[in-house]
């Protein structure tokens, strides 16, 4: 079709959205600041693991239609896909957002569309028209009472890590304009690669809605973080009880988890909050809960310990923020472990997806990455931090309850399709003596 996009950040969400559109038969010219990322692209290796995505990577790369550089280059499509991360006052850092919008203003022409894909607060759309304004004031941005030179869009991505190169595709998407004209542009660019339904809207409602998706997620998670702190409380078990309330047609209680991690659930509410803190007491709550879950399954941690006298092996089952991937971004397992390194025991680290223990914790001398059969038949207590599926092959059923604290559910669940019967809690210690 003869235009070129510009993808701006070329990380979990970048990389897999240009690698998608250039499959498409679109020539994408990716850009990152970081020179090994650059490299690798171009070498068609992907610097992550993301099911499907090395495939179509390197099929885009040596098809001719892919290709990454630490320069910004004149393109008929920008898409912004680069980080937008808490600062220390817990409200997002749009620094490089504006970065890549005042690159983007260098080479930027007449007709061409910019669109923001980072989750960014509501009016970060409208500050990329200032921005690239500041930069090219002869250039006309859009504007409800005039025709522009430059079209932009907000449209979000609602991708999961591990079905990432599908849901680009089959997911529906959300497009906000600056103005309608704006949203049908960005519409007909999406309808090159994209199969789901596309619906269009103003940008800062488009912004609202995506901060509202992970909200919503973020509230649901806190109340069965919430109700498992309950239950470990009155020596219940939790996976039983929910089990039970979700045969209610009209109850659909989330699985409780070592917290909340990941670029977006663990992060996006803060967007809200910051936006309006005085009205936001749910979502303050929400977050404070689901943070606090992960001092709830180190304190599980510690009164098992301490009933040892001689110094005790732990094993830390995943350090991923989710299930069946490599990343640690905002993990609480990660975050749980480092805590537990700092005690009074030795750690056996059991990450199937990492070949190597973080840098957080190389440097411990106490901590050693292991595989599963070497930490459980090694370890004192067992800690299931992460569901991955290489852990559901374990004999749950052949380890004592006192070792396990399972902040995931997996021996419930993996008991439970066998029609193993479970007596007591999974999370909860009987007491001793």
């Amino acid at each position: 079709m003869g235009q070129t996009v510009s993808v701006f950040g070329l990380g979990y969400v970048g990389l897999p959205t240009a690698a998608a559109i250039a499959n498409c038969r679109i020539r994408v010219v990716g850009v990152d600041v970081k020179t090994e990322i650059v490299d690798n692209i171009n070498e068609g290796k992907a610097h992550f693991v993301e099911p499907g995505l090395d495939i179509l990577l390197a099929a885009a790369v040596q098809g001719g239609m892919l290709r990454a550089t630490t320069r910004p280059e004149p393109a008929d499509v920008f898409v912004i896909a680069v980080p937008t991360p808490l600062n220390s006052e817990m409200s997002a850092d749009v620094t490089r957002v504006e970065q890549a919008a005042r690159n983007i203003a260098k080479v930027i022409k007449k007709g061409d569309l910019v669109i923001v894909e980072s989750t960014s607060p509501v009016g970060t759309t409208s500050a990329v028209c200032r921005w690239l304004n500041s930069e090219r004031p002869e250039l006309k941005l859009p504007d409800q009472n005039q025709d522009c030179d430059i079209f932009v869009a907000y449209c979000p991505e609602r991708i999961l890590p591990g079905r990432t190169v599908f849901e680009l595709v089959e997911n529906d998407r959300i497009i906000g304009g600056i103005t309608p004209a704006c949203a049908k542009r960005a519409e007909d660019f999406y309808r090159n690669f994209v199969r789901g339904r596309i619906s269009t809207t103003d940008a800062a409602t488009a912004e609202l809605v995506k901060l509202a998706e992970n909200a919503f997620r973020d509230v649901n998670i806190a109340f069965a973080n919430e109700l498992s702190m309950i239950c470990d409380s009155l020596s219940l078990d939790i996976w039983e009880a929910i089990n039970l309330a979700n045969q209610h047609p009209r109850v659909n209680i989330l699985k409780p988890g070592a917290g909340v991690g990941g670029h977006c659930t663990a992060t996006d509410p803060w967007f809200l909050i910051d936006a309006a803190r005085e009205d936001a007491r749910l979502l303050q709550t929400a977050r404070a809960v689901n943070d606090n879950k992960r001092e709830h399954i180190t304190e599980l941690v510690r009164s098992r310990i301490s009933e040892f006298e001689r110094r005790p092996v732990v094993a830390c089952l995943g350090l991923a923020y989710k299930p069946d991937i490599d990343d640690l971004r905002e993990s609480p397992a990660l975050r749980i472990t480092l805590t537990l390194a700092e005690e009074q025991a030795d750690i056996l680290v059991v990450e199937p997806h990492l070949p190597a223990l973080p840098s957080s914790l190389a440097d411990f001398p106490n901590v050693a990455l292991v595989d599963l059969g070497t930490a459980v038949s090694s370890a004192d207590v067992v800690v299931v931090l992460v569901g991955h599926s290489a852990f559901r092959d374990l004999d749950w059923g052949s380890l004592s309850e006192p070792r396990i604290v399972d902040a995931v559910g997996i021996r419930h669940e993996t008991q439970r399709a066998r029609r193993e019967p479970i007596v007591g809690s999974s999370q909860t210690f009987p007491k001793t003596g």
